[in-house]
């Protein structure tokens, strides 16, 4: 490993991520060594990682090569593996765009929930092809202390629970996974929506992201809400033929969630680069267990 590692920050309405450049796949990012740099005491800190890897050089997408240039191996702030992350693409986009890499207009971008369309706007944000998304059967019920409530499983490459609150406070410290049922619905753990209304097509969303706590925005998750909150609302574009589009507001921000009729859905929202710089390997090494 060389002695030093380049590395950027960056945040999608306020659900930020360390950005390791690694074109070749040439750095060894173990769990341990990813929660070390997403602590946000000891190290650079993060909701989770972006590790940006040309297709062909990572084994997990180079069958995707043909159509993406370009991987997003996304890890969760406590190391572990996700399958996606709506905002990380945003952020991940704008990276490649200021690396010089791609230009605005249309890209596409490997993640592990498949390819990803991404539009760069000439000023101002990014639109993030999301990908249709599954509703499967059977109730699912969360909690939160004494109370409980019905939630919605939507999977957007990930998996969701949504549930629609009085108060966004019922969902407490939001440290800790929320406790849900039955067991069966989510094997791998679960990201958990609280969701209220704001305003005609319009709500607000807390979360518990699966891996990392409360974060101040899920992309996803506002994608999976905006579905919920649509079919709650007798809303299927697959049936009504006219596209449905949500504003949700997000702990850091407000992000546009367009579904088509076709079931494609869009995320429209900012993408910032707030630092870069250099890791000493050798901390890395040590922060390392």
């Amino acid at each position: 490993m060389s002695t030093r590692i380049a590395f950027l920050k960056g945040h999608g309405t306020e659900n930020d991520f360390v950005i390791i450049p690694d074109p070749e796949n040439v750095i060894d990012l173990p769990p341990a060594a990813v929660a070390a740099l997403c602590d946000r005491r000891a190290g650079i800190g993060g909701d989770g990682l972006l590790h940006v890897v040309r297709s062909a050089a990572h084994p997990e997408a180079r069958a995707m090569a043909a159509e993406a240039e370009w991987f997003m191996d996304y890890r969760n702030g406590d190391g572990s593996v996700a399958e996606m992350c709506g905002n990380g693409v945003r952020v991940f986009a704008h990276y490649l765009q200021r690396a010089g890499h791609v230009a605005e207009g249309d890209i596409t971008v490997a993640t592990r929930g498949g390819v990803k369309t991404v539009h760069i706007a000439k000023e101002g944000d990014i639109t993030v092809g999301m990908g249709k998304a599954l509703l499967p059967e059977g109730d699912v019920t969360v909690s939160v202390g004494d109370r409980s409530w019905p939630a919605r499983n939507v999977n957007m490459g990930n998996p969701h629970a949504v549930a629609f609150v009085e108060d966004l406070d019922h969902a407490g410290d939001l440290y800790t996974a929320p406790p849900f049922s039955p067991a069966s619905a989510y094997p791998d753990g679960v990201n958990v929506e609280f969701v209220v209304d704001r305003g005609l097509r319009h709500v607000a969303l807390r979360v518990h992201e699966r891996g990392s706590g409360e974060t101040r925005s899920c992309g996803t998750g506002a994608c999976a809400v905006a579905v919920a909150t649509a079919r709650r609302d007798g809303a299927d574009p697959a049936v009504t033929g006219t596209p449905a589009t949500y504003t949700v507001d997000v702990p850091g921000g407000r992000l546009v969630i367009t579904e088509r009729p076709d079931g494609e859905i869009e995320m429209t929202g900012p993408a910032v680069i707030v630092a870069e710089g250099e890791i000493d390997a050798g901390w890395l090494e040590t922060a390392t267990p």
